[in-house]
């Protein structure tokens, strides 16, 4: 019999695990009216433990993945949700225990070291007919998109086996997908892997480069001419972590270093920008300009003072919520025909967030309007997340939000245009907010274009889903 799960703040209210699969093929469309012309799936993948921690070191990173899709057409809408089904889930589920740690560090249990570590709960995408749970260590794992099944981790044909980020990056124009996987040489190495996949799910690049150290390298930036890859001061140290010391650990001296090469140059050409020390687990565009003579490339980046949910080298303990610290939407600039290894920064608002997202059929181009979720009410209350949803234009520097009202709290907004010739950001916001009153979440559906109006929709799920990371919408064929 399975122990109770222990009383951690990542492991209680909307944190804590949804215990039950299910699918609801009719759900009550509570406020308003889903819109005709909004058809597809929103994905959304999280932690999702199966079996309470090991130790006492639960990390909320390490929890197994769980999707939920919630399908959208003809006004009405489902629901369904799996585990992906890893090695480590398989396993684990045979064995009706946990046997692989959910805390950094931590060993398996005797008998159970040689489980493959995949915990595929970072982000879910759609690409080359294959639905893709990611976690940023692995390759990706492959899905149904319609019945959520797991077909296996998927390796490119065989041609690539390497870490993967959870963020790729995607051409709006080819329909290429980039990404990279640092640790691409083994634990604690600095090397990072470039890969670009095309729409058809074929491998066209892959190389390998050395960053100035290891870290936890979350994201990066691709434009629709160079690739910017950022190491941030979360290190990633085998000497330390050999004398007891943390896995990944917040490290200022190491600063900051950017590296920025041409999309169709080699690696050999990447260029090293160095800033103070800091942390953006997630940047909401990039793109590369030319004026004056000059080429730049222009970064907007949700950056915080250090890595959250981390401790410093020195093992000091991490803070435990999120809410500790905002990132905040900066815009980095770096001139490529300058002879200086720094760049600019501008604030380019004073309300935090995290989550950012924007149109993405402006991805890698200069663009007008952003979307995040902020924590802007007083924290009320146990278990409190992110409570609004914010619109940025970026030419005005004008905010529009949504906060849901008390005991309720937003997941990441994800746009949809209202048709693939809208101009930008002429769309839907679609997102789930969680209500704690209830114990349930919601599908809602905002227009993109004032967000203050509230729902154009409210589609009540038969289960809350549990606080997570990342989604994506995929278009109805």
């Amino acid at each position: 019999m399975s122990k109770p799960f222990p009383d951690n703040p990542f492991l209680r209210e909307n944190f804590a695990p949804v215990m039950a699969e299910c699918d609801a093929p009719d759900l009550i469309v509570s406020e308003g009216e889903l819109p005709f012309d909004l058809a597809g799936t929103l994905y959304r993948n999280g932690p999702n433990p199966m079996f309470p921690p090991l130790g006492n070191k639960h990390h909320w990173f390490l929890g197994e993945g769980m999707i939920h899709a919630i399908h959208v057409e003809g006004g009405r809408a489902s629901y369904r949700n799996r585990w992906v089904r890893t090695e480590q889930y398989e396993a684990q589920r045979k064995a009706g225990e946990r046997l692989v740690p959910t805390g950094f560090g931590e060993a398996a249990v005797e008998g159970a070291e040689g489980i493959k570590r995949n915990v595929a709960n970072t982000n879910v995408v759609w690409h080359a007919g294959k639905l893709l749970a990611l976690d940023e260590g692995n390759s990706p794992v492959a899905m149904n998109g319609d019945t959520l099944t797991t077909d296996g981790s998927w390796t490119f044909e065989g041609k690539y086996e390497g870490p993967m980020t959870a963020h790729p990056k995607f051409n709006p124009r080819t329909g290429e997908m980039h990404f990279f996987g640092y640790m691409a040489a083994g634990p604690g190495s600095p090397d990072i892997s470039y890969q670009v996949v095309d729409r058809n799910g074929k491998l066209t690049r892959s190389d390998m480069f050395k960053a100035p150290y290891a870290s936890m390298v979350h994201d990066f930036i691709v434009t629709d001419e160079h690739v910017i890859f950022p190491i941030f001061p979360a290190t990633i140290d085998v000497e330390r972590i050999m004398k007891g010391g943390p896995t990944i650990a917040w490290d200022p001296d190491a600063g900051t270093h950017i590296g920025i090469m041409a999309r169709d140059a080699s690696v050999d050409t990447v260029r090293w920008f160095k800033g103070d020390p800091c942390y953006v687990y997630h940047p909401m565009n990039a793109w590369t300009s030319h004026e004056g003579g000059r080429t730049r490339v222009h970064a907007d980046v949700m950056k915080y003072s250090r890595v959250p949910l981390f401790p410093d080298a020195d093992g000091k303990k991490a803070p435990s919520d999120l809410s500790d610290e905002q990132g905040l939407l900066v815009r980095w600039t770096f001139d490529l025909d300058g002879n200086s290894d720094t760049y600019t920064e501008e604030q380019l608002t004073d309300l935090g967030g995290e989550f950012p997202r924007f149109d993405e059929r402006f991805a890698g181009h200069g663009y007008r309007h952003g979307f995040y979720a902020a924590m802007n009410r007083p924290k009320e209350q146990k278990g409190s997340s992110y409570d609004t949803l914010v619109h940025i234009d970026l030419e005005t520097g004008k905010r529009k939000a949504w906060e849901p009202g008390k005991g309720r709290y937003v997941h990441e907004p994800v746009f949809v245009p209202r048709k693939a010739d809208a101009a930008e950001g002429d769309g839907y916001i679609v997102s789930l907010v969680y209500d704690s009153t209830r114990n349930l979440s919601d599908f809602i559906v905002l227009d993109a274009d004032d967000l203050s109006k509230g729902p154009v929709a409210r589609v009540e799920l038969p289960s809350r889903v549990p606080f997570g990371f990342h989604g994506n919408w995929r278009g109805a064929a």
